[in-house]
């Protein structure tokens, strides 16, 4: 690259560059890790939502992550902004297949080390009770309504 000295700069250093294969561009390790990775939509079809807790443990890491993308909610230590979350090693995965989480939030009355309640919405109405520490399913809410309403449509 030419500098207004007419010389070039030598120790400049790549980020992107092009060949006949296609484009190589130089990740962040928290994108180059995020399983499963979603094209990027524009339309906004896939909404993600990120839900926060801390849970005062005695390590240090009492901070905890959840987020969403299209089918699949991730639960993650969360080490603030500087260290970036493993991504490969989830507490907790969970993959839906006939709706998808549309939000989520944590109880942050009750969250203790050993359990933390996670409410989430889906796109067709239920409600789900979650801990995914313990990794258990508490109560789908709202089930029935949702078949009776489906119902009421087809006929």
């Amino acid at each position: 690259m030419a500098t207004e000295g007419g010389g070039k700069e030598m120790n400049e250093i790549k980020t992107q560059f092009t060949t006949r294969e296609g484009l190589y561009k130089l990740l962040p390790h928290s994108e180059y890790s995020r399983p499963n990775r979603v094209p990027f939509n524009s339309q906004g079809s896939n909404p993600v939502r990120v839900s926060f807790v801390n849970l005062n443990d005695q390590s240090g890491n009492g901070d905890r992550l959840c987020f969403n993308v299209g089918r699949e909610l991730y639960f993650y230590i969360y080490k603030g902004v500087r260290k970036a979350a493993d991504l490969s090693k989830p507490i907790d995965k969970r993959i839906y297949k006939g709706t998808q989480p549309t939000c989520h939030d944590f109880n942050h009355l009750t969250a203790t080390a050993e359990s933390v309640s996670l409410l989430v919405g889906f796109s067709a109405g239920q409600v789900q009770l979650i801990d995914p520490i313990k990794k258990e399913t508490s109560k789908l809410f709202n089930e029935e309504k949702m078949e009776e309403w489906l119902l009421k449509i087809h006929t």
